[in-house]
């Protein structure tokens, strides 16, 4: 939903890959450009940075790709990726001047009818301990907080994990 609490219709979700969109430089800069603002907020820092062309390809291959255009611009884009009994949703990226437009609602929305197609009954993603105004905006969208993690080589807590179970 945007923020008048209405969907934005016009944006069109597409699949990433050989029969959808297939831009993989205009992805990277998606994800490299809406994680930015994480640089020198998380540590350790987000795996963005180890991203390439070559890695979404096979991303894309491995996993459902998701993008979100208006008027033909990429301006979201997420993976998805079935797991035993959830749908682990990751690299959730919108374009910094479309946010709050609905577009990671329809990213959402749109995996939520992957994961109920695949028998999944949740989606589930991580988010970083830091960022709190994304726990807040996930648990906005029906996510709740199920687990801390923590990443190699650290003994606090990084990460988030949250689940929404899908109806």
């Amino acid at each position: 939903m945007n923020r008048n609490g209405s969907e934005d219709s016009s944006i069109d979700i597409r699949r990433v890959g050989a029969a959808g969109y297939c831009d993989y430089e205009a992805l990277l800069d998606l994800i490299i450009g809406s994680f930015a603002y994480m640089d020198g907020v998380i540590d350790p820092p987000s795996s963005a940075h180890r991203l390439s062309v070559e890695g979404l390809r096979q991303k894309a291959l491995d996993e459902i790709g998701l993008a979100a255009l208006l008027d033909g611009r990429l301006v979201g884009c997420a993976f998805v990726k079935p797991e035993a009994r959830a749908l682990y949703v990751g690299k959730l990226a919108v374009a910094a001047d479309m946010q709050g437009h609905g577009i990671g609602y329809r990213l959402l929305t749109e995996a939520e009818t992957i994961a109920r197609t695949l028998g999944r009954d949740m989606l589930r993603l991580e988010t970083r301990i830091e960022l709190t105004s994304n726990h807040r905006r996930f648990a906005a969208w029906g996510f709740v907080r199920t687990a801390e993690n923590s990443h190699p080589g650290f003994t606090r807590t990084t990460s988030i994990e949250m689940c929404k179970r899908l109806a």
